[in-house]
């Protein structure tokens, strides 16, 4: 009865399933890929720094990851990144003794100061340093215009200098070379031509103008309505039109004066042809625009005692102003 089998024995079967495809690996594959993909781009960033930039540029950029500013750094700075904490000079750099800009880019010392920690006095004095370095290129752009044109041979005729009032552009007569007729306010066609040049170099500057006329000491006959006050405000006027025919801006123009013969530029002589002449003055900024402090200037000195400002210039529209 051994080999029967009873009701509760049940057959065993096995049920094998074949599955198609292949199963999902998960994602860590990309987070690897994405490292590799970031480290190639690092790689290739910095084989491009060290052919695109100089030595005095690579000293700066191991420089500003070197972890101990103001030391000088050994043979392996930096924080074990890509480099793998070597420089890309061979003995590192001193911080403070080199620079990521060339001497080219080293912005000047005016630029360094702080505006808020500077004197009023030191301001004035950093905006007229300023003002002069613009004036000087200006005087070199009128002198190279007059040698490369036909008014070459009038250069000495042209008297160009640095006052306490700003730029002096003056147009002198020579023995043998005059810009005005004797006695007349017309200018002779050279005259006209020497102003020109001479507007069309200074009508981009800001700064205002001051047109002066000057004689010498030959006076006109006794009893004459005529004198040198009115043939040298002629003339200065004659000067302002040329310059509004150039492209000088009417507001630019502080005033336009007869001086006859009370500024010579040659004082030993009077009758000096070189005291006949007209003046452009390029006027600083200081003397035409009123102070923004409010505060009233003081002596150098410790006794405080007030200095008066500088005269400011008032416009005239173009009107001839007496002195």
């Amino acid at each position: 009865m051994a080999n029967k089998k009873t009701d509760s024995q049940a057959p065993i079967i096995v049920k094998k399933i074949k599955k198609g495809g292949h199963g999902h690996h998960g994602g860590a594959w990309k987070v690897a890929y994405a490292d590799f993909v970031t480290a190639m781009m690092a790689f290739f960033l910095l084989m491009w720094l060290l052919n695109a930039t100089t030595e005095e540029q690579r000293k700066g950029i191991a420089e500003y990851f070197d972890p101990t500013p103001m030391e000088v750094s050994s043979a392996t700075s930096g924080a074990g990144g890509v480099m793998g904490g070597m420089t890309v000079s061979p003995d590192g750099a001193r911080v403070n003794d080199t620079s990521t800009m060339t001497p080219s880019d080293t912005p000047p010392a005016s630029v360094q100061s702080d505006p808020n920690k500077m004197t009023e006095e030191q301001l004035q004095e950093e905006v007229r340093k300023r003002e002069d370095a613009k004036f000087e290129e200006i005087k070199k752009q009128i002198e190279k215009a007059i040698n490369g044109s036909e008014l070459k041979e009038l250069s000495k005729n042209l008297k160009i200098d640095m006052t306490p009032e700003g730029l002096r552009i003056q147009v002198v007569d020579q023995d043998g070379a005059s810009m005005f007729p004797s006695g007349s306010a017309q200018p002779y066609d050279k005259t006209v031509k020497l102003i020109s040049m001479v507007a069309k170099v200074i009508k981009a500057m800001p700064n205002e103008l001051s047109v002066r006329g000057h004689t010498d000491s030959a006076a006109y006959g006794e009893g004459a309505d005529y004198t040198n006050w009115e043939l040298s405000s002629d003339r200065a006027n004659a000067s302002r039109r040329v310059l509004l025919e150039n492209g000088i801006s009417p507001k630019n123009l502080a005033n336009v004066v007869g001086k006859a013969d009370t500024e010579h530029l040659n004082k030993q002589n009077p009758l000096d042809p070189q005291n006949r002449r007209i003046s452009v003055i390029l006027l600083r900024e200081s003397l035409t625009k009123p102070a923004t402090s409010g505060k009233p200037a003081k002596a150098s000195g410790n006794d405080g005692a007030y200095t008066p400002p500088a005269p400011t210039y008032t416009k005239t529209q173009g009107n001839v102003q007496f002195p």
